[in-house]
């Protein structure tokens, strides 16, 4: 694009001096033997006085040596006889180098003209004498005084159009430098983002169309950026998801007693965890926000949480755990998906079972407000020394063998309305983990909020026990 700029820019360049210098030339040609004539007639004009007095030669050849071309000897009269001495000569005074019937042509119609000779043109200004008759001063003008200038005169206009032509080409050329440099930007944008460099970003300058570009393609890249980062979030959330089923695989293997069958099968659970562990490490490599659920896309609150209690209180009642569940009797809408609302509360209750002893009890309330519900998973465990802590091991892993997902899916939920989640210590002597999720999208985790949760939280505990 830039070479092509260039050769316009040279060919409409070249064209328009081309057009206007050749006739520039010759009008300045023609300028040149203009001067070089009107300079001849007036001095031709200056011996027209001395021949309507008197035709004796001595006064005219004063009056031919005192003017410029006489001098040169470039100036001649030419005086017919007179008319009263038939068969006398014609005078000539200085060199004459027009023809005769040049001569006999202006004294017929007497009237100025030009007529080439050698080495240049001469000049033939017919003059009346008294006696009638007509005089013709004729003046030579050599080829060199009609081309006087003319070559500098060329020069200069040549250089003025080369001036201009290198002139349109180095401003073509700064034009496609501009158009371009975007252009090749925007290419190697597009191949580093094809070799998977993600952060490739294009400048947003250039002109309004290569800049348009570059803004599509920024975004393309960002959205490029957020649905791999989208997948890889998937991909953990549905790794980890196997933990529910993992879970209850692990505490039946437990109880299967002793010997190699019992032995392999446990074996075999860790191999399968620690499969799941890697794999969720791996994908885990960005964390996109998640978006909040569309209109029409939310679920009952109270109908998840007695389905996934149904599940995990067969393996409760196995290890012999105590549960409560209240809050559920009337059902609530909340602006999240059911998928993501079951997967929220199996990671709270795969907790429970796997990092608190056989026999821990525990509990699920689930409270309506005017603008949240407010869903509390308690246990009787040991509880958390650091809640904050366990919070950013779910933002960044933790290093104690967790893949640390578990609280961020439940992080994710809950900010995804507006709401936030938050760990304390539960009535039953262990951790509570308080989901706050928003009804009408806006954030509401304020201090007061949350004492007035936990605090209806533990009423519903103690009636519940």
């Amino acid at each position: 694009m830039r070479w092509a700029l260039v050769k316009v820019a040279l060919a409409v360049t070249a064209m328009v001096v081309v057009a206007f210098a050749v006739p520039l030339g010759l009008v300045i040609k023609e300028l040149a033997r203009d001067r070089a004539f009107g300079n001849a007639e007036r001095q031709a004009a200056a011996i027209g006085p001395t021949l309507s007095i008197t035709t004796d030669r001595a006064a005219l050849d004063r009056a031919v040596a005192s003017t410029q071309a006489g001098a040169d000897g470039r100036m001649a009269v030419h005086i017919p006889a007179p008319p009263d001495q038939p068969g006398a000569p014609d005078m000539e005074i200085g060199t004459g180098r027009a023809a005769e019937k040049d001569l006999a042509t202006v004294r017929r119609v007497p009237r100025a003209s030009t007529t080439d000779v050698d080495g240049g043109s001469v000049l033939l200004q017919p003059t009346a004498l008294g006696t009638g008759q007509i005089a013709i001063v004729e003046v030579f003008v050599p080829e060199g005084e009609l081309t006087n200038g003319l070559a500098t005169a060329w020069l200069v206009l040549t250089g003025v159009g080369v001036a201009l032509i290198v002139g349109s080409v180095a401003v073509a050329d700064r034009l496609g430098v501009r158009m371009v440099l975007p252009a090749q930007r925007l290419a190697r944008a597009a191949h580093d983002l094809g070799e998977g460099r993600l952060g490739a970003r294009v400048p947003e300058d250039g002109p309004a169309e290569l800049k348009s570009a570059a803004v599509a393609f920024n975004s393309m890249a960002d959205q490029v950026v957020q649905l791999l980062a989208n997948e890889r979030e998937l991909a953990a959330d549905l790794s980890h998801r196997l933990r529910t089923p993992l879970t209850v695989l692990r505490l039946n293997a437990a109880s299967l007693g002793e010997g190699p069958a019992a032995d392999q099968t446990r074996a075999a659970v860790e191999q399968l965890e620690r499969e799941i562990d890697t794999i969720i490490r791996t994908a885990r490599e960005a964390k996109p926000q998640t978006q909040a659920a569309g209109p029409g896309s939310g679920c009952d609150v109270s109908e998840v949480v007695r389905d996934r209690m149904a599940f995990w209180s067969a393996l409760a009642e196995d290890e012999g755990r105590k549960v409560r569940l209240a809050g559920v009797d009337r059902p609530v809408r909340i602006p999240v998906a059911r998928p993501e609302l079951a997967a929220a509360l199996d990671a709270l209750l795969g907790n429970v079972f796997r990092h608190t002893p056989e026999g821990t009890a525990f509990s699920v309330d689930v409270h309506n407000g005017d603008d949240a519900v407010i869903v509390l998973v308690s246990d009787a465990g040991q509880g958390i020394a650091d809640p904050d802590a366990a919070l950013a091991r779910g933002n960044s892993g933790a290093r104690d063998g967790s893949t640390g997902l578990g609280l961020d899916i439940v992080r994710r939920v809950a900010e995804s309305t507006g709401g936030d989640v938050r760990i304390g210590h539960s009535v039953l002597g262990g951790t509570e983990v308080r989901i706050w999720l928003a009804l009408d999208g806006r954030r509401l985790g304020g201090r007061g909020v949350g004492r007035r949760g936990h605090r209806v939280g533990r009423r519903r505990t103690r009636a519940a026990a």
